[in-house]
C-alpha cells in the first residue's frame, strides 16, 4: 500500500477536452467567469420535431429551471437567472440539456463552479492508523468550467469497457482523467497489478496507468483527493495514490466487489462508473499473477477514446458483478 504503485501519482492538465461532434449544446470555450455572459450554440439535431427547449438538471436529473431556445447562438447566464446562483460552501454540478418537443436529444453541456477546492491532509494518533482529514479557507466562486459530457470507452485486449464520468462526486479528477484519456495518456498501458480474491478474501481491484508498467510512473504532476461520496463498487473507476492523500495523477484502479473495495470509501476517489464491460473487467481479473499481484501476461490498455454521452436520463445502466453461476451442489 505504500509504494505509489497502489494507491499512482497528480497541477490539472490544462488541454482542452476535444468538443464532442454531436453536442447539441456547445460552450464556446471552457472557462467562463462568474457574473458574465455564457455564450453557447444550439444545434438542432437531424430528425428532432418540436420547439427546442434547455433546462438545467441536477446530477440525479431533477429539473431546476427550463426556458425556450432556438437554433444559433443563446446566452446561459441571460437564459437562467439562476445560473450564477453558486454557494461556494456547497458546490453543485448542473446539467444544461437540449430537448426537442419534450425529449432530451445529445450530450449535455456540463456546468461545473470553480470553486476554492478543500484539502485533504493524513492525521494520525498515536496508536492509530493514518486516517484522511480535510481543511479549508475562504471558499469563493470564480467562474464555471463547461463542456460536452462525454463517456470513455477504455479499449483493453479483454475488451472493451465503457465508463460514465461522475464531475458531481468528483469534478477535477474528472477533468484530469477526461484530458489524459482524449491525449492520448492512456496508449499501450498494462495493467500492472490485479488482486483478484481467494482464501477467503473478496475481489478487490485491477490497476493501471502507468506507461512504464511498474507502479512508480504517472504523468508528471499530482492531482489533489477530492471528497468522493460515490460507493467503491463492482465497475467504479478510483484514482490509486501512494501514502500523501494528494498524489495521485494518472494511475487508476477499477474496483472488483464491493465487499473487497468499501474500506477505500472516503480515502480515495472514486469518479466514474462502467456502464458496460463486465466480462472484460472479470477477463482481467482471472488473468495468472505472480509476486506483488503482478499479471505474468499483463492484460493491457490498448487506447482510451471519448464518445458523446447519451441525453441525461437515457442510456446504459450501470454494471453489477454477475452472480456465481448455481452449481445446485
Amino acid at each position: 500500500m505504500g509504494r505509489l504503485s497502489f494507491f499512482g501519482c497528480a497541477v490539472l492538465a490544462a488541454a482542452v477536452i476535444t468538443p464532442s461532434a454531436a453536442a447539441q449544446v456547445s460552450a464556446t470555450r471552457t472557462y467562463y467567469g462568474a457574473e458574465r455572459p455564457m455564450p453557447v450554440e444550439i444545434v438542432r439535431p437531424a430528425g428532432a420535431e418540436g420547439d427546442l427547449t434547455v433546462r438545467l438538471l441536477s446530477a440525479d436529473n431533477a429539473e431546476l429551471a427550463s426556458a425556450p431556445t432556438q437554433t444559433g447562438a443563446a446566452d446561459l447566464a441571460a437564459m437562467f437567472e439562476s445560473l450564477w446562483v453558486i454557494d461556494p460552501a456547497q458546490p453543485t454540478i448542473r446539467y444544461a440539456q437540449l430537448f426537442a418537443g419534450g425529449t432530451p436529444v445529445g450530450p449535455a453541456l456540463v456546468l461545473q463552479p470553480m470553486t476554492t477546492p478543500e484539502q485533504a491532509y493524513s492525521f494520525q494518533s498515536p496508536g492509530q492508523r493514518p486516517e484522511v482529514r480535510w481543511r479549508s479557507g475562504q471558499r469563493v466562486v470564480s467562474g464555471v468550467r463547461a463542456y460536452s459530457e462525454q463517456h470513455v470507452v477504455m479499449e483493453t485486449t479483454e475488451g472493451e469497457i465503457r465508463f460514465r464520468m461522475r464531475p458531481d462526486a468528483a469534478p477535477n479528477t474528472v477533468w484530469n482523467f477526461l484530458t489524459l484519456a482524449d491525449g492520448g495518456y492512456y496508449t499501450d498501458v498494462i495493467f500492472h497489478r490485479v488482486v483478484g480474491g481467494g482464501n477467503g478474501r473478496p475481489p478487490f481491484v485491477i490497476q493501471a496507468g502507468d506507461p512504464i508498467g511498474q507502479g512508480v510512473g504517472g504523468p508528471g504532476f499530482f492531482v489533489d483527493l477530492e471528497r468522493s461520496g460515490l460507493p467503491h463498487t463492482f465497475g467504479v473507476l478510483s484514482m490509486a495514490r501512494s501514502s500523501d492523500p494528494n498524489s495521485a495523477g494518472s494511475q487508476v484502479f477499477i474496483c472488483l466487489s464491493r465487499a473487497g473495495t468499501q474500506g477505500l470509501d472516503g480515502s480515495y476517489t472514486s469518479f466514474a462508473e462502467a456502464v458496460g464491460g463486465a466480462a472484460a473487467i472479470l477477463a482481467i481479473e482471472s488473468v495468472e499473477t505472480g509476486a506483488n499481484d503482478r499479471p505474468v501476461s499483463p492484460p493491457v490498455i490498448e487506447r482510451t477514446v471519448l464518445v458523446p454521452a447519451p441525453p441525461r436520463g437515457t442510456g446504459p445502466s450501470v454494471i453489477a458483478r454477475p452472480e456465481a453461476p448455481d452449481t445446485g451442489r
